[in-house]
């Protein structure tokens, strides 16, 4: 932000700027690119901490006539919900958060009144989860398996120590910066769930007896079968891309990648189980290491294709109306042309029902067209799970929803002659290509056609 021009206000939960520090000093460290490259340096570090202003949780607080206040959001350590108050109106923003309450963490709170706006992060907005339980056993029956067999594999603490058999196996944590943010989680204990407070009265549940610190590859007694939790998540570089690649291509060892990892990275090539891989040195290895499971989806008779419009009243279900609850734009297409049942989803993917075991999923890719399929897939995947019925409306309900829909225009509208006055045209500027948006209309004018229709959906 010294680099920008940016003159605002940064406000942080106590929590989130000592990880944050940790996170920007760590990028310093790794980072592979020329001292002239670099986006920052610790120098630009300790000028942007001094700038970053704490906020505790339910304090409020005022900047220029905005009054804004957080709650907890569970997720990670630190991580808030904002309501931000503007002339009467509350908006919600927040990124992530979880209403379960994880091993260490707090559930999100619930809040004591709705907001008018809410903005939320959705890249699993579409998506059921399996219970905790279920994915936990399903996790650790891969890595006991694994290392039965004499593999190297990644598996957490508490498993562990329920198993006396598997004691003799080492475990290793190979993270400075995991490290570092432990000592943050110790220090602020009093934001971790019950539990974990009760248990720090008497000992520290952060002191993992069963793992040991391992600095670098250099410092590894690779022999026999061992457990190393190692970054970075997406193996680009680091001890975790020196232990892939010597790992990989024994069938007895595992890679089990824990979380969200991006385009472009190793992780997230691996996923798609190619045959063999790239190394560090230019060179191929053969990819045998488990790495994934297949699924194999089963749908009963009330969970295909819906494939009639409901008359007044009528119930119905599938993944076709589930769908149109969450995608909006989306037909059935004639068996003539679909050779079966089929629908378009936002005239850019097409879903043909094949068979009682198979869906098949055809599109065009660009960045929106592989977003939409996402969301599908996503459906797809927990279309064995129960998907609440739908009953079309009457007219009366139909009217009541049309009226909230204007008033939320309204309050949209309002916001938007706020910031940008009573005739003026919202702009978009993304790498140099402009594009204008009628906040009344929703008409978009824009010489480059792929923002143009970016903005457009997104509207």
């Amino acid at each position: 932000m010294n680099k920008t021009t940016f003159k605002g206000r940064v406000f942080m939960t106590h929590a989130t700027k000592a990880i944050y520090k940790l996170f920007l000093s760590d990028y310093v460290k790794v980072s592979k690119v020329s001292v002239e490259d670099m986006l920052y340096d610790e120098q630009d570090i300790l000028r942007f901490m001094d700038k970053i202003e704490v906020i505790d949780f339910h304090q409020t607080l005022e900047v220029n006539g905005i009054r804004f206040w957080c709650y907890t959001a569970g997720h990670v350590l630190g991580a808030a919900m904002f309501m931000v108050d503007i002339a009467g109106v509350r908006v919600l923003y927040t990124g992530d958060y979880s209403r379960e309450e994880d091993r260490h963490l707090r559930a999100a709170e619930i809040l004591q009144f709705s907001p008018d706006i809410c903005i939320i992060e959705s890249t699993y907005g579409v998506q059921l989860h399996q219970p905790r339980n279920v994915r936990e056993k399903r996790f650790t029956d891969v890595i006991h398996s694994t290392i039965s067999q004499g593999g190297r594999v990644l598996i957490p603490d508490e498993y562990w120590s329920n198993h006396p058999e598997l004691h003799n196996i080492p475990i290793y944590y190979a993270s400075p910066l995991a490290k570092r943010c432990m000592a943050v989680f110790q220090t602020y204990i009093n934001s971790m769930n019950e539990r974990i407070c009760n248990q720090f009265a008497n000992s520290n549940p952060f002191d993992f007896k069963h793992i040991s610190t391992l600095k670098s590859i250099e410092n590894f007694n690779d022999v026999g079968p061992s457990v190393v939790m190692a970054s970075p998540n997406g193996l680009q570089s680091g001890l975790s891309r020196q232990l892939f690649e010597t790992w990989c291509s024994d069938k007895k060892n595992a890679c089990v990648i824990p979380g969200y990892v991006v385009e472009g990275t190793l992780a997230k090539t691996i996923i798609n189980e190619p045959k063999e891989v790239t190394l560090m040195n230019g060179l191929t290895a053969p990819l045998n290491m488990q790495n994934c499971q297949s699924v194999e989806l089963y749908f009963n008779s009330e969970k295909r294709l819906a494939e009639k419009t409901p008359e007044v009243g009528e119930t119905v279900s599938g993944l076709l109306h589930r769908l149109k609850q969450i995608l909006e734009s989306v037909e059935s297409l004639p068996d003539e042309e679909s050779e079966g049942p089929a629908f378009r989803v936002h005239e850019r993917l097409t879903v043909k029902y094949e068979s009682e075991k198979h869906i098949s999923l055809h599109w065009r890719s660009d960045p929106i067209s592989d977003m939409v399929s996402d969301s599908v897939v996503a459906l797809v995947l927990n279309i064995s799970r129960e998907i609440p019925k739908v009953v079309v409306e009457s007219e009366e309900a139909t009217k009541i929803e049309e009226e909230n829909n204007k008033k939320a225009e309204k309050v949209i509208h309002a916001l938007l002659v706020s910031l940008f006055g009573e005739n003026g045209k919202l702009v978009i500027s993304v790498d140099g290509n402009v594009a204008h948006l009628d906040k009344q209309s929703g008409n978009v004018e824009s010489e480059n056609e792929g923002l143009k229709e970016r903005v457009r959906v997104a509207f």
